[in-house]
């Protein structure tokens, strides 16, 4: 339910508008649903369903909705953060997994009306739920709402994950996956992930370091990933014929970011296929990622 003819603020109708809030007051639907209905889907899922894909205009409306449901739907969002605590010990069952969903997604769009507004009450008290969480779910969703915002304390917060969990490996990959999937606002994403690549705790031959940081930012990240200039697709086929030298099965897994490469629009499209050019040419490729680069270049 697009408008037409809006301005970059307004591409939502106000009916949808309502019809939002009306499900996020509803008293008689669960916390779970309210949180599946109201979640948008992914910039992947929209790519998925268009003939030709423009990531970054698909990544810019999407913001513009996002960024209108977050601003007008402010006051429900504040009662849907502030009535659905789960207080006492955690507790996995489905009522609290779908409160402590419903909560994050509420805290994750006051955090995003924080950053259009210039102001930080609720970035304050993302920071704040981060440090006081009782579960790794909370603490985590604390911290993505941060940094996918922009705010200025989420480096204050990865740093301190980072010291608390960075003996963790499987935590510390979580770490690693954020920021290789966080929102690019600043144009700076893909050189974020390169000096990553340099963290002492970021080993290139550690499958899972490997996947939570570059399989992140190639995959599932095509904000930061797909530039007009081609920087991603230069740094995925860098990665795919570095990382196929020493491991076949990863390489080629990274190689498939790339399979729907002929769906994109201009410059996109003619960027990713000289970049698939460029691995395929490349000497003494495996037989599993040749295969996957071939078979792109035939389809």
């Amino acid at each position: 339910d697009i408008q037409q003819d809006t301005s970059p603020q307004q591409v939502l109708s106000d009916a949808l508008l309502q019809a939002m809030r009306v499900v996020l007051r509803h008293p008689q639907l669960d916390a779970a649903f309210k949180d599946l209905v109201l979640t948008m889907p992914s910039e992947t899922y929209i790519a998925e369903q268009l003939s030709v894909v423009d990531p970054q205009r698909i990544h810019q409306t999407r913001e513009m909705m996002r960024t209108q449901i977050a601003i007008q739907l402010k006051e429900v969002w504040i009662w849907a953060f502030e009535n659905h605590n789960t207080p006492g010990a955690y507790e996995p069952n489905a009522v609290s997994s779908g409160r402590r969903a419903l909560k994050s997604l509420a805290l994750t769009y006051l955090c995003l009306a924080d950053a259009k507004t210039h102001e930080s009450t609720w970035h304050q008290t993302a920071l704040h739920t981060y440090k006081h969480a009782n579960n790794m779910t909370d603490r985590s969703n604390a911290l993505s709402a941060l940094v996918n915002c922009g705010a200025d304390c989420a480096q204050e917060a990865l740093q301190h994950f980072h010291s608390t969990y960075q003996k963790e490996d499987l935590v510390l990959d979580k770490w690693f996956a954020l920021q290789a999937g966080a929102i690019d606002r600043d144009g700076q994403g893909i050189h974020r992930v390169r000096k990553l690549m340099n963290h002492p705790d970021f080993h290139l031959h550690n499958p899972n370091r490997a996947r939570s940081l570059i399989s992140t930012f190639c995959h599932a990240n095509p904000n930061a990933f797909h530039r007009v200039d081609a920087a991603g697709y230069v740094f995925w086929a860098e990665r795919v014929i570095e990382i196929d030298a020493f491991n076949h099965q990863v390489a080629a897994r990274l190689a498939r970011a790339m399979d729907r490469w002929r769906k994109l629009a201009e410059p996109y499209r003619s960027a990713a296929h000289e970049a698939i050019q460029r691995v395929a040419a490349s000497n003494q490729l495996s037989n599993d990622v040749l295969e996957v680069v071939l078979r792109s270049l035939e389809e």
